[in-house]
């Protein structure tokens, strides 16, 4: 091969990696932004809640499992942050991916100041609706008050970051 050819199909490898790195972005959802679609969900008690009740709010949607450490690490600080940001507009929303029994023995234990609807496998497509190509828990939605998501997180997601997500959203 010559040296032209070399270089042409390491710039045509390049250029093709690049793209499926940025579809890979967009699935996951990071930098996209989207409308959140209208769903409902029960609660432990088998009451369905719209996610328009919390229209005109900042919403922090989080997917997570009993089973999960990563979503038990980052339950305290999803519960702080409802205790700074409530009066400001913000509202966490766990969506438990789990069985309903481990759930309610869980939140007997951990007094979760947010409300937690139940997923099950409705939760699981919801999640993936939503841009969680990838099945992880936790998985973290944040949208804006016009109902706009501004941010997807795969994965354990820090109150640092989430704070500086929704700091410009609040005062907007």
């Amino acid at each position: 091969m010559t040296r032209i050819t070399v270089t042409i199909l390491v710039a045509i490898c390049a250029l093709a990696g690049g793209i499926v790195f940025k579809s890979f972005l967009l699935r996951t959802g990071q930098s996209a932004t989207a409308p959140l679609p209208e769903f409902s969900l029960q609660d432990l008690s088998g009451k369905p809640h719209s996610i328009a009740e919390w229209q005109g709010k900042v919403r922090v949607i989080n997917f997570w499992a009993t089973w999960c450490p990563p979503c038990r690490k980052e339950i305290p600080d999803l519960i702080k942050l409802q205790q700074e940001y409530a009066a400001k507009g913000v509202v966490v929303i766990g969506i438990a991916i789990d069985d309903p029994e481990a759930v309610a023995d869980y939140l007997n234990e951990t007094k979760i100041n947010y409300p937690v609807l139940m997923g099950t496998d409705e939760g699981i497509a919801l999640a993936r609706q939503l841009g969680n190509s990838v099945d992880a828990v936790p998985f973290t939605v944040i949208v804006d008050r016009q109902g706009i998501i501004k941010f997807r997180q795969p994965g354990e997601f820090s109150k640092e970051k989430i704070q500086e997500i929704i700091t410009p959203l609040v005062h907007l």
